[in-house]
């Protein structure tokens, strides 16, 4: 037991934490967005209760993978269409590739409610998806987005229980971040459009994950992965972007106040 607290486990689990953190950025989002859709009084329990179950399931999926590692990773349905199409189907990558279309179809819908201009007379009161629905939806992501952070954690190390701290500890710091980005994206509902976005782009970088793990190949053409790097530097772009038209928008805004009321100045009623 004195083992589990040397110096080479405690790097260990710090790497391993700030590894399940950067990975859970876009599971963070998900959360965050998801959870509006219950009533107000309801969704911070929702988060906490979603994460919570969730943490759980981790670690026995955790246990379960350590277990039968080769289950998860052997093909149970391969096609060779010469030429055309060619895969290797596993568990993990269809887990992969189910997650990454649900959540493309998530944010393209919700990206076609907030352009929709029907009803917007009855868009306070239309209906809530109800919380236990929520945080079944939630669970279910979390161990989608959890694949990669434990196959990843098990490639720094193979003690149990430093992975299972590991994920304890980033589950509990996603509790606690969690009503925060929800905040910020209430308040600063411009920014709802730009987590969208970003959500939909994390579809895009499951569905190359898993079509790499399937070894799928389009006439020829081998699908290779969203680099994580990729993913944070396009969110970056993003982000800039996003702030830059803000502030311009701002101070055109501005300027024609400025404009305006000199005008009155100048032609008083």
């Amino acid at each position: 037991m004195a083992e589990l607290f040397s110096l080479d486990n405690l790097f260990t689990l710090l790497m391993l934490t700030l590894l399940q953190a950067v990975l859970g950025f876009d599971n963070l989002l998900y959360i965050s967005i998801e959870s509006k859709r219950v009533a107000p009084e309801k969704q911070a329990m929702v988060r906490k209760v979603g994460i919570g179950l969730a943490i759980g399931l981790r670690l026995l999926l955790l246990f379960a993978i350590m277990s039968a590692i080769s289950y998860f990773q052997t093909p149970f349905v391969a096609f060779h269409w010469d030429g055309i199409l060619e895969g290797d189907v596993n568990v993990h990558a269809l887990i992969v590739l189910i997650g990454g279309v649900f959540i493309i179809y998530t944010a393209f819908k919700e990206i076609m409610h907030m352009l929709s201009l029907d009803d917007l007379e009855s868009h306070g009161s239309e209906a809530k998806r109800s919380a236990g629905t929520a945080i079944a939806w939630i669970v279910v992501m979390n161990l989608v987005f959890s694949f990669d952070s434990i196959l990843s954690a098990m490639a720094l190390t193979n003690v149990f229980l430093v992975m299972a701290a590991a994920i304890v500890v980033s589950g509990l710091g996603m509790i606690y971040l969690a009503d925060t980005v929800s905040d910020f994206l209430q308040k600063n509902r411009m920014y709802e459009v730009l987590g969208l976005f970003v959500l939909f782009i994390v579809g895009i970088m499951l569905l190359s994950e898993g079509g790499h793990l399937a070894h799928l190949s389009f006439f020829g053409y081998h699908i290779e992965p969203m680099a994580k790097s990729t993913f944070y530097f396009v969110l970056a772009v993003l982000v800039v972007v996003d702030i830059v038209q803000g502030r311009y928008q701002r101070k055109l805004i501005a300027k024609r106040e400025l404009e305006l009321k000199r005008g009155q100045m100048k032609h008083p009623a």
